[in-house]
């Protein structure tokens, strides 16, 4: 196997730079539907050989190579993202301490509970903040409407003290009013019956 894929590395190397041709379509030449690109001057078909490397190249990426990207892969590529991941979760691997993920869990779902713990108790506190303000100002509010009704009060008290007064003070000077008429009214009789006795008298 590694006597064969050498040759291949070898004959895929003679090859390059490789001449390749890339085509999502079907084309039909004669009977036959292919893959490939139409030109004015034919058609070009990406898995002929003899028109373009596409074939070697599939061949080499693919079949030949496939292990090893597979290696690759895992060694390297796997390796890296799966310490990226850990550094990102705050994990140190550093190769010669294995990392246990069920300390790693518990230790996290511990941080995660007391920061939970601490965001709840802020949130009690924010909350018992707010009634307590509310309250205040409920407080402040009512004594506020009450200053303002005692000080209605007493202005209608005084209003009503000085109506009072007015009334007694119309009430009088009708009194006086009419006491006066009552004189006017007397003495006019008075006047009116003596002339009329010095008349009877001539």
């Amino acid at each position: 196997k590694q006597w064969y894929q050498r040759r291949v590395a070898i004959t895929a190397g003679e090859m390059m730079p490789f001449a390749v041709v890339g085509s999502r379509e079907d084309v039909k030449v004669g009977e036959i539907t292919v893959r490939g690109r139409e030109y004015p001057w034919g058609v070009v078909e990406i898995e002929n050989e003899q028109h373009c490397d596409f074939v070697k190249l599939r061949e080499m990426l693919i079949r030949t190579n496939m292990e090893d990207l597979r290696e690759v892969t895992h060694r390297k590529h796997y390796e890296l993202y799966r310490r990226g991941k850990l550094k990102q979760m705050g994990i140190t691997d550093d190769g010669a301490h294995p990392v246990s993920l069920q300390e790693t869990y518990e230790q996290k779902r511990a941080e995660h509970l007391e920061e939970l713990q601490r965001i709840e108790n802020e949130m009690r506190q924010n909350f018992v903040n707010k009634v307590r303000e509310k309250d205040l100002e409920l407080k402040r509010n009512e004594k506020e409407l009450a200053a303002k009704y005692e000080g209605l009060r007493k202005e209608n008290n005084e209003e009503k003290k000085r109506l009072d007064e007015d009334r007694k003070k119309l009430e009088d000077d009708l009194a006086a009013i009419k006491k006066k008429k009552e004189d006017l009214e007397r003495a006019t009789a008075e006047q009116a019956n003596g002339q009329n006795t010095k008349s009877k008298k001539k």
